[in-house]
C-alpha cells in the first residue's frame, strides 16, 4: 500500500530575516511569512488535506503555518520534531556571539558533540529527530490501517522546521548531499514523502 507523509516547514518569522540563532524560542511568523503564505497556499501549492492527519511541534509559528494554508484543524502535537535547543545562543546573531568563549569553541566542533550552555548538540538532535519521525512513521501506519478499504491513500500533513527536515531526510537519505543544509527547503516548502509497506521510496521537494 502507497501513502504520503507531507513536510512543511513554516513560514518566515523575524529570526529568520534577522539571521539569528533560534530553534526552541517560540516566536511568531512574520507579516512577510503570513502573506507568503497566503499566496502558496492560493496558487495550489499544498496537498488536499480533506482526509488528512495534521502535526504541528508546540511551537507558535508551526501552528500558525497550518491554520494559514488548512484553516482551524484538530491535530496533533510532535515535539520530538521541535528545531534543535540553541540554549544561551538563543535569539543572538553571530555578531553577538563572536566574541564568546563558549560559542567559538561550540563552531571548531565537526562532530556535532559539543552542546551550547543550557542547549543540545547536534548529535542529541539528530538522535532526537530519529526517533521522533519513528513515532510519526508509526502514528501514520495507524492512518494508512484506517484507511485501507476507502480507496485512498493514507496523508499525514506536518508542519516543522527546516533544521527538522533537513535531518529527517538525512536520515532517510544518508550521504546523498553533501550537508545538512542541502536539504534544508525554502520557508513555506518541504518533502512529499511516498511510503510502500512504511519505508520511504520518494521524496519530492514543492
Amino acid at each position: 500500500m502507497k501513502s504520503k507523509i507531507c513536510l512543511i516547514r513554516h513560514g518566515i518569522t523575524e529570526g529568520n530575516k534577522k539571521r539569528l540563532y533560534y530553534g526552541h524560542a517560540d516566536i511568531d511568523l512574520a507579516e512577510e511569512g503570513v502573506a507568503e503564505l497566503t499566496a502558496l497556499a492560493q496558487a495550489g501549492l499544498y496537498p488536499d488535506g480533506t482526509d488528512a492527519d495534521f502535526y504541528t511541534t508546540d511551537l507558535k509559528r508551526t501552528h500558525q503555518t497550518l491554520k494559514l494554508i488548512y484553516g482551524d484543524r484538530a491535530h496533533q502535537q510532535l515535539e520530538a520534531l521541535k528545531e534543535i535547543n540553541f540554549g544561551d545562543f538563543e535569539m543572538k546573531r553571530y555578531q553577538d556571539l563572536k566574541e564568546n568563549e563558549a560559542y567559538k569553541t561550540w563552531l571548531k566542533d565537526p562532530q556535532g558533540d559539543l552542546a551550547p550552555p543550557n542547549g543540545e548538540s547536534v548529535k542529541a538532535f539528530y538522535e532526537r529527530i530519529a526517533a521522533g519521525f519513528e513515532d510519526l512513521k508509526k502514528r501514520h501506519a495507524l492512518k494508512e490501517l484506517a484507511m485501507r478499504h476507502s480507496g485512498k491513500e493514507a496523508l499525514s500533513i506536518v508542519v516543522c522546521h527546516g533544521g527538522t527536515i533537513s535531518a529527517i531526510m538525512e536520515c532517510i537519505f544518508p550521504g546523498e548531499k553533501d550537508n545538512f543544509y542541502q536539504w534544508i527547503p525554502d520557508p513555506g516548502h518541504g518533502y512529499m514523502l511516498t511510503l510502500e509497506d512504511e519505508k520511504v521510496t520518494k521524496a519530492e521537494l514543492f
